[in-house]
């Protein structure tokens, strides 16, 4: 969640550059935008749904022994 609040409030920032590209000033600055507003969208969507996807993957494996191994461990706490 916190990850996709940077990415939204990044890119609230960026759309007055990306919406209006030709206006005096932003020549420069539109390019520039488009590239950052490109990696944020890009990155969270890669975050949300390609991270927990490789997890279930290639990591469940060793999640199902940590848990059998937590579950045959318990330690008893002394009253």
């Amino acid at each position: 969640m916190p990850v996709l609040m940077t990415a939204a409030s990044a890119c609230c920032g960026l759309l007055p550059l990306v919406i209006q590209p030709y206006t005096p000033g932003k020549e420069i600055l539109f390019p520039v935008a488009v590239t950052i507003l490109g990696g944020l969208v890009s990155s969270t969507i890669l975050d949300a749904l390609l991270t927990p996807l490789l997890f279930w993957r290639f990591g469940r494996k060793a999640l199902d022994r940590l848990i059998s191994r937590t579950h045959s461990e318990r330690i008893v706490e002394p009253y």
